[in-house]
């Protein structure tokens, strides 16, 4: 019976690339408890498993954008960003990546798990399925505000026209009333 574990309340990091939420293998690794070249070695031993819908490499530029997101949102701190995403060739072993990473969709996380066969891997597939649903429902959640917000904004502007119309109605109202020509009392010559 493998070992419970008790996950991190914080969930792991996900992020948005090429309009699919993904999670780098690091951050996969990390969430593993196994080294990064573990899951990447597998994959490279399960290519059948791993459609292009299910894992991918970003581009350069891509990459440039998701360390962006990481940054924005605090994901990771600086230190563990830099050792991690950036991909320099530098002197030194293990001082910084020298080929793209890998990012994986929901069932590209959930399929790792499954060729990883730890018990680590096996808890924490459920733990990664939790994360991605909760952020589907937390976009979903977004969604329904967004589209109720719509909605009261087309009503303000339907009542900005009505109040509108209403105040150039009353301005007529509110300017003083054209003075009449009184009639002249006496003698005026000429006029009978």
């Amino acid at each position: 019976m493998p070992p419970s574990v008790t996950p991190n309340p914080a969930l792991p990091p996900i992020h948005t690339v090429r309009g699919q939420r993904v999670m780098l293998d690091s951050d996969l690794a990390r969430l593993y408890e196994v080294p990064t070249m573990v899951p990447n070695q597998a994959i490279k031993r399960n290519l059948a498993r791993f459609p292009s819908d299910f894992i991918f490499q970003p581009t350069r530029e891509e990459l440039g954008n998701l360390k962006s997101q990481i940054v924005i949102s605090g994901a990771e701190p600086a230190d563990s960003l830099r050792s991690q995403n950036v991909i320099l060739k530098k002197p030194g072993r293990g001082q910084h990546r020298k080929y793209l990473p890998w990012v994986f969709t929901e069932h590209g996380a959930i399929m790792a798990a499954t060729i990883l066969r730890s018990p680590r891997a096996v808890s924490m597939s459920v733990y990664v399925v939790r994360a991605f649903v909760r952020m589907r429902g937390e976009l979903l959640t977004n969604a329904v505000i967004l589209k109720r917000l719509a909605q009261h904004d087309k009503k303000l502007l339907e009542h900005d026209l009505v109040l509108q119309d209403v105040v150039e109605k009353l301005l007529p109202l509110l300017d003083p009333p054209p003075e009449k020509q009184k009639p002249f009392i006496g003698f005026q010559p000429g006029k009978r």
